[in-house]
């Protein structure tokens, strides 16, 4: 997640970027009024391809490399026939736009509406959990075959951010031991093609759109994807999908796995990894609220107080839950 002080919203910056975009049509605040705040600041407008949305993000919180990245990796999926969402160029045919404003520099791109409804938001079905699986498991397949040309950053990169952002922040040292044996005990695993590509890192119901008429499925929000094993993505999927309601008689998990299985092979050497790839999720999350949490705006309304206490509740229980430890997230 962003720092807390970029969690506000801020129309003019939204519209002065959108200016570099000349197929959008003139957003109101009520329309920018439904944005979403967390890893990124996202508007919705209107533009002649439909509803389309505004990515922006400082470039303190993102590296460049990263979002290029994912550019040409979503490009070379929809090349490939598979439904990620599209870009949108700039009027200078860029994609990805680094902007100076008065509010610092900031990256932004737009992306076109995906059809269809969030798995979230949709009861679940035997039909629907396989397409997401199926979703899951053709996306691994193009991975296994892609060939960058801006490669975006790797497991090790992250562990080793994690590290230096918990040590610069003075997080507690039981998290940051942890970080760095996570560390020791993934480099002694073997990576191969069938194991090993560019993961999309947030593969959960709120990124994965279900279209009821074609039963596909559309995925969104790439930016966070990084080389890793591919058993990480199905680890954040089936835990994402024990957090929905679950009707009575569906194995959710075992109609995912059959969906990805459909697709590609799903190993006993995939589920073994799991362990391992929910604790990097826990420590790689861990670190990104820590640093988000070091932000004090000099006003803090009432939902940023809330959220506050909140994010340091979800710092504690994952501090409990990798080390045992019952103490704050900032004691060392």
């Amino acid at each position: 997640m962003m720092k807390l002080e970029h969690l506000f919203e801020n129309y003019q910056l939204a519209r002065e970027a959108l200016g570099n975009w000349p197929c959008a049509l003139p957003a109101s605040d009520e329309q920018l009024s439904r944005f979403r705040i967390s890893s990124n600041a996202v508007y919705p407008f209107s533009a002649e391809q439909g509803l389309c949305f505004l990515r922006l993000a400082p470039a303190s919180e993102k590296r460049e490399q990263n979002l290029r990245g994912e550019l040409e990796f979503i490009q070379y999926l929809r090349g490939r026939g598979y439904p990620a969402l599209e870009p949108l160029p700039a009027e200078d045919g860029s994609l990805c736009l680094a902007l100076d404003t008065q509010w610092g520099r900031w990256f932004a791109s737009a992306f076109r509406a995906v059809p269809g409804e969030p798995i979230e938001d949709l009861p679940l079905t035997g039909e629907l959990v396989r397409a997401y699986g199926r979703s899951l498991g053709r996306l691994h397949s193009l991975s296994a075959e892609f060939q960058p040309t801006i490669p975006k950053w790797s497991w090790e990169d992250a562990l080793h951010w994690a590290a230096d952002t918990l040590t610069h922040h003075q997080g507690p040292e039981d998290m940051i031991d942890a970080v760095k044996k996570l560390e020791a005990e993934l480099r002694q695993l073997p990576q191969s093609a069938d194991t090993f590509g560019l993961v999309h890192y947030d593969f959960e119901p709120d990124n994965v759109f279900f279209e009821q008429k074609t039963k596909t499925c559309s995925v969104i929000d790439f930016d966070d994807g990084m080389y890793h094993w591919y058993a990480l993505d199905v680890e954040q999927a089936l835990d994402s999908l024990q957090q929905l309601p679950i009707p009575a008689g569906l194995d959710a998990a075992g109609e995912f796995l059959r969906g990805y299985g459909e697709e590609r092979a799903y190993t006993q050497e995939m589920e073994a990894l799991r362990p391992l790839m929910g604790r990097f999720v826990d420590l790689f999350g861990y670190a990104g609220v820590y640093r988000g949490l070091t932000s004090r705006p000099a006003l803090e309304p009432d939902w940023l107080v809330n959220l506050r206490a909140k994010l340091e509740l979800h710092l504690r229980e994952i501090r409990r839950r990798v080390c045992g430890a019952e103490s704050g997230p900032g004691s060392r």
